[in-house]
């Protein structure tokens, strides 16, 4: 059951990412919205060397836009427990 399970995501991840390679926009209804975009070239800095610019060139890049349920659901999360699990060390 698990393996079935895993198949069917990993298939659906799969066709993700081949409609993105072909420019297609992906609309999980209820999660949220995939789509490519041009980042526009620009120049950069070295952080080693922050005197010397670096040319970026243009790229696609894959933008994602929550959906509204998902915006609301994190929108409620409680940011004083946010802070702190990420302060503590983990739990070993």
């Amino acid at each position: 059951m698990q393996q079935q399970v895993f198949d069917v995501v990993q298939r659906t991840f799969d066709h993700i990412v081949k409609a993105l390679a072909n420019g297609e926009k992906v609309e999980l209804r209820n999660f949220g919205i995939f789509e490519v975009r041009v980042r526009k070239a620009r120049i950069g800095r070295n952080p080693s060397a922050p005197g010397t610019e670096v040319p970026i060139p243009e790229r696609a890049v894959v933008k994602f836009k929550a959906g509204r349920e998902m915006r609301l659901g994190v929108g409620k999360l409680d940011l004083n427990l946010m802070t702190k699990s990420q302060t503590q060390p983990p739990k070993v």
